[in-house]
């Protein structure tokens, strides 16, 4: 445990007299609610900030960092408190550094194809802002329209079309990064290639900003495709769709831009919460399949050949939504399911594990076998083309909530140790925060927790920025 100072009133005119006056909320509970917690439902994860400040520049997130080093004082950085880790909510009280006034666009650089942005940019902005000069932003997560990009950067976020275009950390050329000692350092640039020392880009991604706080970055920009077409493939089980996995790369000889997965329970579900029925009653397994390219013509040549790879599989039939207004209704089911089981239970442990594809079908006998010894629903979905799945313990309504709280722990110590078995581990999008920082050990080796353990305390000697995340104690 460490031990930090409270944040006084001499601190708070400190804090003030760096960001101005209007870009600090103290004293005022209902103002800094908002920043107690992010997107994790249990109010066990929330804790409400000290103090929340808002900076305006890099040489101001310097000066606070300074001030809390001094004071001890934890820092906790924030973006826009969508995560689903814990990963943004100061579990140590201190100082809640937000994000949000950094928020432009500083540049699009379409010559070397690259944007500079602050980290409070809204993700989706990006792609809206590059779009006209026919560019997109590949690395996008689903959540875009509200996530930040200096949020991504630090879960190294991911998504649907992380298949085809890989995650967050692809797509960072270069960081401006404070660390936690004040220090301002810039890393990579608008280059594509650099293998000058050692990746400290990549050492910062996915940090969950207990490394640094970025305050700039360039992103690589990709031509925007002209052409989408969404497939709807029904199954009747989940391993005939998970076999049509393979079978849509190599007998299609493509890499679809996404590929989601649900199972009986979540098509059931969302499509009843969304009003319509499922397109047959004998769904087992059902497959998203979104495609793109750069002409018509490259769409429809995928589309046939995804088409034949599914049924090959062994799908039931696949439906083909080549308009906007077809590929937004055959989305909609994927896009409300969490909220559908929200409808059911608002208690739920949103999970976020990874196995390897083929350990799909294996990974779904075991959800099956932890539902029924715990007596809790176990909904799955999530991007089968990556093996990340979103498998959610949901509280029954008729569960008291002291059961529900001793069971769920053994739950998710079985839940993660099958998934170690499987070959994978527990977060592939999401991170560790301190809703997964207690079962680390059970994924990770105890030389790789120390090392990492080295490391934070390299950058942070004082255990000052966002304490409490990824490791316990």
């Amino acid at each position: 445990m460490h031990h930090y100072r409270p944040v006084t009133s001499e601190i708070v005119e400190e804090l003030r007299a760096i960001v101005g006056e209007k870009n600090v909320l103290y004293g005022e509970p209902d103002r800094m609610q908002d920043y107690a917690h992010d997107e994790v439902a249990d109010p066990e994860y929330a804790r409400m900030p000290d103090v929340v400040v808002k900076p305006g520049s890099a040489e101001e997130v310097s000066a606070i960092l300074r001030l809390a080093n001094r004071e001890l004082i934890p820092v906790t950085p924030r973006g826009a408190g969508s995560g689903l880790s814990g990963g943004a909510v100061p579990a140590y009280g201190g100082i809640l550094l937000s994000t949000e006034r950094m928020n432009r666009i500083l540049e699009i650089d379409r010559e070397n194809l690259v944007a500079m942005v602050e980290p409070g940019v809204i993700t989706n902005d990006i792609n809206e802002a590059v779009a006209e000069y026919g560019l997109f932003y590949a690395g996008y997560p689903m959540s875009v329209e509200t996530c930040t990009i200096g949020g991504n950067v630090a879960e190294n976020a991911g998504g649907g079309r992380a298949i085809k275009y890989g995650v967050t950390g692809h797509h960072v050329l270069g960081l401006e990064v404070v660390l936690p000692t004040g220090e301002i350092i810039h890393l990579g640039g608008r280059r594509l290639k650099d293998v000058t020392g050692y990746d400290l880009i990549h050492l910062f991604i996915g940090s969950e900003g207990t490394l640094g706080i970025v305050t700039q970055i360039i992103l690589r920009l990709m031509p925007l495709p002209r052409a989408r077409a969404v497939l709807l493939a029904p199954f009747p089980d989940v391993r005939s769709a998970v076999v049509a996995l393979p079978q849509v790369v190599t007998r299609g000889r493509l890499i679809p831009a996404a590929v989601e997965f649900m199972d009986r329970l979540s098509v059931e579900t969302a499509y009843r919460f969304i009003g319509e029925s499922p397109p047959r009653p004998d769904i087992g397994a059902m497959l998203l399949i979104e495609l793109d390219g750069y002409s018509e013509g490259e769409v429809e040549a995928q589309t046939e050949a995804v088409v034949e790879a599914c049924l090959v599989a062994g799908a039931l039939d696949v439906y083909v939504g080549n308009t906007p207004a077809t590929a937004r209704r055959m989305w909609l089911p994927r896009q409300r399911v969490a909220e559908a089981f929200k409808a059911i239970s608002p208690v739920q442990s949103l999970e976020d594990i990874v196995v390897p594809p083929a350990a799909i079908p294996a990974l779904m006998e075991e959800l099956t076998r932890l539902s029924e010894k715990y007596g809790v629903l176990i909904p799955c979905y999530g991007h089968a083309g990556d093996g990340n799945l979103h498998a959610t313990p949901v509280k029954p309504p008729e569960m008291p909530m002291e059961v529900w709280k001793e069971r769920l722990p053994f739950l998710l110590t079985e839940l993660y140790q099958a998934v170690v078995q499987l070959g994978g581990t527990l977060s592939g999008e999401h991170g560790v925060g301190s809703k997964r920082a207690q079962y680390l050990p059970l994924v990770m080796e105890p030389e790789a927790i120390a090392l990492q353990r080295r490391l934070k305390e390299l950058f942070d000697p004082l255990w000052i920025l966002n304490p409490g995340k990824i490791f316990v104690g």
